[in-house]
Order: C-alpha cells, then structure tokens, then sequence
C-alpha cells in the first residue's frame, strides 16, 4: 500500500531547499511517471548551499554510494516494494547528489535509486548541490531519520561518524540534524554497550527502553545475562527495571571478603576464577565462590522467583 508523503521538517529540508511545489502522490517516493521530464528541467528552488544545478537526468552507472551512508543494511524486499511503487506511480522526489572527479557521489535517496537499478532503468532525475564532506553525512543522516528511521545503532553510529570523523561536539551534531543534544547523547550511549546487546537493538529485539536499563548496570557480564533474559523471555522494561534493582540490592548487601580472606596461591585463584566462569555460563548467571583452607561456599546470583527455578531445573533438582 502507498504511503503518504512524509514532512522533512526542520532537517533535511531546511538544509536543502526551500519553496518550489511538490506534485501531490499517495507515495512517499514515487509520483506520476509522466511529470518525470517536467521535474528534470523545473526551476531549481532556492536553497543554503549554493550553488545548485536544479534536476536533471543523470546515469545510473555514473552514480557512487556514499562512504557517509548511516544505513548499513537494506533490507530487499524494501526495494522490491519501492520498485513497485515506481513502476506504477513514477518517482516524486529525486535523489540528492554532489559532483566527483568520476561521476556523482549519492547523499540522499540511496533505495530510490537500488528501485530504479531493480526496474532496469539507465537514468534517473536527481538534484545536484556543492556540499562538503560534513554537510554530506548529515544530510545523508537526517535523510534517513526522516524518510524511514533507522535502528538506534546505525543512528548511533551515526552521529558517532560526526563526531569523530569531522571533528563536531554533541552540540554541533545536534544542531545539524536537528535534534535536541540529549538525544544524541543517549544515542551514542549505546555505542558503549557489548557488541552482542548493540546486535539485539539492532535486530529490535529489544528497544531502547531496554537497552538503557542495561546501561544501568556496571559490569558487562550482568548486563549481557540480562539481555538475554529479556529476549527469551520478552521482558518488559518495567520488569527489566525491576531485575536490577533487585541485583544492586543484593551486590550492596553481600558481605564482601577481606584481604586476610584471600589465597594467597595464584595458581589457586586463577582455578576459582575458571571455575567461576564455568558455572556462571551453565546457569547463566553470575556465580562467586568463596574459599579459604577449610571451607568455602558458593554464592549464585538470581532475579526473582522464576529465575531461581529456572536455576533449580538447570542444576536438575526435581520440583518438591
């Protein structure tokens, strides 16, 4: 089913054009096919980064991805519904491109011209603008929050492209794309997180809500255990909530030992931490064991009622 044209808003609009009339689609990409030609030779509208060519028709093999492309993966059944579209509805709005030694390189519409590579076209209209590196990652960044979000991660990653690569603070990041510095902020938060929790946002396995309970917990290994209860389980971020509340509660209360406690045989410790790892990966929790010459005990972190009996069942001690 078509789409209804989405508002730019203060981003990518602003930054490429302003005025000039759209023609009218269900579509968010497509348009009748037979003003294709018209909008290849309209007026060009006024626009902050002069100078600009306006439309025109370009090649398709003269085209190049952009290396400031956020989106890493796209996604083909996502293109073969845009071809579609296309095909019966024409293309509403052109790509944005910049001119290269060998040809252009794509900023924005980088699905818009996979559907017409798909549909067997050798052209497609297309707007050409003079912008810099910096100015091209954004308008590739904003260009894809706008028109079809992106997962938290490749927003993440983003914005951390930004930050590193041009040399910009949260602040400047955030001004051009538009949004508010804390929302950048929280984004390349996530970035901190174990690569195997980026790939559940990634996969929305779980959300961002999620995610910044994770980022409550000090230690990577809580936070990637309860991550996985949450995918198996389908936790919601309310009880995620509650989960490490109860583990820093535990943590505060536990009795910690002292240095007098500890072996002083390295060969010892090292087989305690070993082992250590060994029961905390088959219960799937953390485990701590605590040894001296004559006795020792072995301390299993658990959440809640059902995670003890899922434990319980682990270890394989039957139901009373």
């Amino acid at each position: 089913m078509a789409q209804s044209k989405s508002r730019l808003g203060r981003g990518l609009g602003g930054l490429i054009a302003s005025g000039g009339k759209t023609p009218a689609s269900k579509n968010s990409a497509g348009a009748p096919a037979s003003k294709a030609a018209t909008a290849a030779t309209a007026t060009p509208p006024k626009s902050s980064l002069p100078p600009i060519s306006g439309y025109r028709e370009i090649p398709l093999k003269s085209l190049r991805r952009s290396p400031f492309q956020p989106r890493r993966e796209i996604a083909a059944d996502a293109i073969s519904e845009l071809a579609r579209s296309i095909q019966s509805e024409g293309l509403l709005q052109p790509i944005v491109v910049r001119a290269v030694d060998d040809g252009f390189e794509l900023i924005a519409g980088e699905r818009r011209w996979r559907a017409f590579e798909k549909l067997g076209q050798k052209a497609i209209p297309a707007r050409i603008i003079e912008a810099t590196d910096a100015s091209a990652a954004a308008l590739a960044l904003i260009e894809n929050l706008q028109r079809e979000g992106l997962n938290p991660i490749d927003e993440a990653l983003g914005y951390a492209s930004l930050v590193r690569d041009f040399d910009l603070t949260q602040e400047a990041v955030a001004e051009r794309v538009g949004k508010a510095r804390a929302s950048v902020a929280n984004a390349l938060r996530l970035l901190t997180l174990g690569t195997e929790i980026q790939g559940y946002l990634s996969r929305k396995l779980i959300s961002v809500g999620h995610a910044k309970v994770l980022l409550g917990l000090d230690e990577a290994a809580h936070q990637k255990l309860l991550a996985r209860r949450i995918v198996e389980t389908g936790m919601s971020v309310r009880d995620a909530e509650q989960q490490v509340k109860r583990l820093r509660d535990s943590n505060s209360t536990r009795k910690r030992p002292t240095s007098g406690a500890v072996t002083s045989a390295e060969d010892e410790s090292t087989a305690l931490k070993a082992l250590e790892k060994r029961l905390g990966e088959f219960l799937n929790t953390r485990v701590a064991i605590k040894h001296s010459a004559k006795q020792g005990r072995v301390v299993i972190d658990y959440f809640d009622n059902d995670d003890l009996d899922r434990i319980l069942d682990r270890i394989g001690l039957p139901p009373s």
